[in-house]
């Protein structure tokens, strides 16, 4: 078996394949011992379970998975790194790998060939460009999913598992929110990869909810205000909601007055309760 974590032995395979980190898609390889192990271990998978990983790399985190999952099935992009996988996790017989772009794969279908009567987890990390397509496909998607591990660009961290309400929040924090229970596990240094990224990292877990915290009348109008919201979060909340949504300002002014807002209320501030309350009285307003 291979130490993936060790610089000369990862050198000298990816130059036996002649590979060369894409930028595009932004490759940083993990060579930090001790991140993917407790990245497993972490994650609430156990030997019942199916695990989705999103881009293998070399196979770290994937073979850490593999020793505590009954299945792994990852979703890997890059064809150039197929060889090498088939060379690195040889030892496995309980790991598969798709050649496909996660954000255009039938999860659904995935899980159900792939994944009969299992309880199934995602994690993986996550290439920075595409770490809010991902999570927000992966929520959105009712997906019978038990829990979602990441490792995300510190900053991005904090904000998906920020409270509602808070100067850290976004359209995303309410979303990840509704959807699951968020929390930080552990900071990764920009050095535990290679190659080195400018920015450090985190490892967030999402428990996925069996019910949403709020009981919204209508979710694509909640969401719509949410990220309307956000989408000009200086401005007053009737302001940013009426240019976003579309929706008369005198009657989002109306539905806030209503609810006990004062019109000068920017929505930056709003909790989840908050929102819930605005959303259903304008759903139910003619």
């Amino acid at each position: 078996m291979y130490n993936l974590t060790d610089i000369s032995t990862v050198e000298k395979i990816l130059s036996k394949h002649g590979f060369k980190f894409s930028k595009a898609l932004g490759q940083n390889f993990i060579i930090n011992p001790n991140i993917c192990p407790r990245m497993a271990d972490e994650s609430g998978i156990d030997g019942s379970c199916g695990v989705i990983e999103i881009g293998a790399g070399i196979g770290v985190l994937t073979a850490e998975l593999a020793k505590r999952a009954k299945k792994v099935v990852c979703v890997e992009l890059d064809t150039k790194l197929l060889p090498i996988l088939d060379e690195t996790l040889s030892d496995f017989d309980n790991i598969e790998i798709i050649n496909q772009d996660i954000l255009k794969t039938d999860l659904h279908a995935l899980i159900e060939e792939k994944f009969p009567d299992m309880p199934v987890y995602v994690c993986a990390n996550l290439p920075y460009y595409i770490t809010s397509p991902v999570i927000m496909t992966l929520l959105e998607s009712n997906l019978p999913l038990e829990a979602i591990t990441v490792m995300v660009q510190k900053e991005a961290g904090q904000r998906l598992c920020a409270d509602v309400g808070s100067r850290l929040a976004g359209a995303v924090t309410v979303a990840v929110n509704y959807y699951s229970e968020a929390r930080k596990l552990f900071d990764v240094s920009a050095g535990s990869f290679m190659p080195s990224p400018k920015v450090d990292s985190c490892v967030i877990r999402m428990d996925i909810r069996k019910q949403p915290p709020v009981e919204v009348k209508d979710e694509k109008l909640f969401f719509r205000i949410v990220n309307a919201s956000f989408g000009q979060r200086r401005k007053t909340a009737s302001n940013s909601i009426s240019a976003g949504t579309g929706i008369p300002k005198e009657k989002v002014i109306s539905a806030l007055v209503e609810c006990g807002y004062p019109e000068s209320v920017r929505a930056e501030s709003f909790g989840m309760e908050d929102f819930e309350k605005l959303a259903n009285k304008i759903a139910g307003m003619k």
